[in-house]
């Protein structure tokens, strides 16, 4: 029986990480590599476990921390003469899962959250919204506990540019000006 898809051996899947590998802007682990590639149910999570091993061993990947993956210059090279090989419909869900990615992770390296716990029990929750130039804000809020602080920050990490545009607006609203 013709297994259906793109992936049909071990080759396919290594053509496939190469292609979502050479989008990504940052390292990434395992889960993370499997999630991008899988746009094909003929891939497996066993696939890249087995893949990606064999791939930093060849020098088309490197392992830059502990358990996350970047392309290597090899990797990129031959990436490039080999992506024409995958399915038109697989690249085009592999890019724009990749795509989403990167937004999202791009967006949480400009979103910044810290709990510390105070001596009396309380905790500070300090948020921060950076962008390429530096610091938007920053904003130090006092938790009665670490729930209600974890909360506290999770929210932020949603809202951040909700609210950041909420305090620009309050503050420079046109009917808040005295004495003008």
């Amino acid at each position: 029986m013709q297994r259906l898809g793109f992936i049909h051996d071990m080759l396919d899947v290594k053509v496939l990480v190469l292609f979502v590998m050479a989008r990504v802007s940052y390292p990434i682990n395992i889960q993370q590599i499997y999630e991008l590639c899988y746009q094909d149910d003929c891939l497996s999570y066993f696939d890249i476990c087995t893949a990606v091993p064999e791939m930093v061993e060849s020098g088309h990947l490197r392992e830059v921390e502990t358990g996350t993956y970047e392309i290597t210059d090899k990797g990129r090279a031959d990436g490039s003469l080999t992506e024409d090989s995958v399915a038109y419909t697989v690249k085009c869900k592999a890019e724009n899962a990749v795509a989403k990615f990167n937004r999202s992770q791009r967006r949480s390296s400009f979103v910044k959250t810290q709990v510390i716990p105070r001596d009396n029990g309380d905790y500070s929750v300090v948020m921060a919204l950076d962008d390429e130039v530096g610091n938007l804000m920053t904003l130090e809020l006092l938790a009665p506990n670490q729930r209600q602080a974890v909360r506290l920050s999770k929210l932020f990490e949603q809202k951040a540019e909700n609210l950041y545009n909420l305090t620009m607006a309050e503050l420079l609203d046109e009917e808040g000006k005295e004495g003008e």
